[in-house]
């Protein structure tokens, strides 16, 4: 499936350096994701990696929340789990459904890692994952049925990149 996953390194004024491996792993992954979830229609996601100062902005702005955090996500469809785009929700003209946005935050993810006692890699692998199963209708606004739900199609998904607990730690 042709899909695109577009990297942008910064947010408006703010430019964050963003080594070429950390841009393919946040690629692999997106990619992973929409595979292992059987979409089978050409899909666009855009991705900004940010600092935290820019994605505390977002984030406030957006969700009304004064702090950092690791990942935002914004989908342009509201859909179920499972539920798979439709090439009649492209823009006419359109080759692609445009999935939505994603916001990482580098610096978070690096700290994250630490704080985990994890790789840098296994962190943004697992944000980028985390925030395509979001833009897939997936949530974790409970701490029962819909959490564990996506926690098991997350370390799905990054076990079919090698990327385990274990693996990358």
């Amino acid at each position: 499936m042709e899909h695109e996953v577009y990297i942008e390194a910064g947010y408006m004024d703010e430019a964050v350096e963003v080594p070429p491996a950390v841009e393919e792993q946040i690629r692999r992954a997106v990619l992973a994701a929409l595979e292992e979830e059987g979409v089978d229609v050409p899909c666009v996601i855009a991705v900004i990696v940010a600092d935290d100062e820019v994605i505390q902005e977002t984030n406030l702005a957006n969700r009304g929340v004064d702090s950092p955090t690791d990942v935002l996500s914004f989908p342009m469809f509201p859909m179920k789990p499972g539920e798979k785009p439709q090439a009649d929700w492209a823009d006419p003209g359109a080759d692609k459904v445009y999935l939505g946005d994603m916001m990482i935050s580098l610096e978070r993810a690096r700290a994250q890692a630490e704080e985990y006692g994890h790789s840098p890699e296994r962190e943004v692998c697992y944000l980028a994952v985390h925030s395509a199963l979001h833009l897939l209708g997936y949530d974790h606004l409970d701490e029962g049925p819909m959490k564990a739900q996506m926690r098991a199609r997350e370390e799905a998904i990054l076990g079919t990149l090698g990327i385990t607990r274990d693996a990358l730690s």
